[in-house]
């Protein structure tokens, strides 16, 4: 198994390993998305009118547990075991998400969020890390990166479809128990891989160096440090989408939670479009040019949304959203490895990963209270013009080679 992951590039379909872990991934999404739907369901329940606030403030503590904890275990991941230390964090999950249907106060939801959380801070980094590995070839992890991308944007698309379907057979406490499940699940298949060992790294010993060293390393590579302002418009293009889209329908085009449902799935479809097409494309074209296409089209996106369109208009905005979030996200990956050692990407990893949701953690902020204060319209006007201004940083930081 070895042999397939690292020496000899097999087609993808034949790699065990990278189909197990990408099986695994797509199992914790659905499941991760089915959580998240039933945690509103929950928060409704126990605080009904104030379900918003307890909902922003649990999100809010799942960016801080990202961005204060993942360049913490990126710093220690060379120690551990990579696949027992996966393994574990996915049944922790699984344990806390079983406590969630016991929960009857506000504050036990912020607990188990930010645990919760924190696990997953470990395991993304360290997974992401992993998959350059597996496939040490160019232009199959690049396919592996679109892949993982699409999974990202079906879970979008099926996890609120699957949740209405079970609603319909048992109640939303139950759903926390087919979340936990699928962490299960995700533990068994990622055990029974055979990984490459996470190689030795040679910038200093003990944790706080190299914690330092992966934080400092990707802000002093111009590409990372282009790529992290690029993640500001990714992270103002879902924010936007996640805070404020059920309230556009209900409020601007006076739909439900059907048409919610269909705007979402707009915006998916859009990702999935460009996350298909992306690795032909790089093979002829560089990464910057869709970094710059990405920040246009997210920018072009939240001004059309000032302007509140009719239905035709909206679905414009969602699809040009999408679009700029896949321009972005997608190719991240093969920046990150490409600046790194491969025995240092885990704390490269961890460094994007706390980084980037540095910026998630103030546009879902941002979002949520400038539609409160100032009005929807403004929101996005506000939204617009930030990513505007990551736009032109983007355009001048990024290395013309890349």
């Amino acid at each position: 198994m070895a042999a397939e992951s690292i020496s000899t590039p097999l087609p993808m379909r034949k790699n065990t390993t990278y189909l197990k872990l990408l099986s695994a991934q797509v199992i914790s999404l659905i499941g991760t998305g089915i959580s998240s739907l039933t945690l509103a369901l929950l928060a409704w329940e126990l605080e009904a009118e104030d379900a918003s606030a307890v909902l922003g403030t649990a999100f809010a503590l799942k960016m801080i547990a990202y961005v204060g904890l993942a360049p913490v275990f990126g710093a220690i991941a060379h120690k551990l075991p990579r696949k027992q230390f996966m393994f574990a964090l996915d049944i922790i999950r699984a344990g806390l998400i079983l406590c969630l249907p016991f929960v009857t106060q506000s504050w036990q939801i912020y607990v188990l969020v930010f645990v919760i959380n924190a696990c997953s801070a470990g395991f993304t980094p360290l997974f992401q890390s992993t998959l350059p590995q597996i496939l040490p070839d160019k232009d199959q992890y690049v396919r592996a990166l679109s892949y993982s991308r699409m999974a990202y944007d079906l879970e979008q698309i099926i996890s609120p479809l699957l949740t209405a379907m079970l609603l319909l057979l048992i109640g939303f406490r139950d759903l926390f128990i087919l979340d936990a499940c699928t962490f299960v699940l995700s533990g068994v298949l990622i055990i029974s891989c055979t990984l490459p060992a996470v190689l030795a790294v040679d910038h200093g010993k003990g944790v706080w160096n190299n914690l330092k060293f992966g934080i400092q390393s990707y802000l002093a590579t111009p590409r990372l440090r282009a790529l992290w302002i690029a993640y500001l418009a990714a992270a103002g293009a879902s924010a936007m989408v996640i805070v404020n889209t059920v309230v556009y329908v209900n409020q601007i085009l006076e739909g439900g939670d059907r048409e919610t449902a269909l705007a979402m799935a707009v915006v998916g479809f859009g990702s999935m479009l460009i996350a298909l097409k992306l690795p032909a494309w790089l093979e002829k074209r560089n990464i910057r040019p869709f970094m710059l296409i990405g920040g246009v089209s997210i920018s072009l996106a939240l001004f059309l949304g000032t302007l509140t369109p009719s239905w035709p208009g909206f679905v414009a905005v969602c699809l040009l959203l999408g679009i700029g979030m896949s321009c972005i996200q997608t190719p991240a990956g093969v920046l990150v490895t490409r600046s790194c050692k491969e025995a240092d990407a885990p704390a490269f990893f961890a460094a994007h990963f706390s980084l980037t949701h540095l910026w998630w953690l103030l546009t879902y902020l941002l979002a949520g209270w400038s539609s409160a204060a100032i009005g929807l319209s403004m929101s996005y006007l506000l939204m617009g013009g930030l990513c505007t201004v990551s736009l032109i940083v983007v355009s001048l930081m990024f290395p013309r080679a890349d």
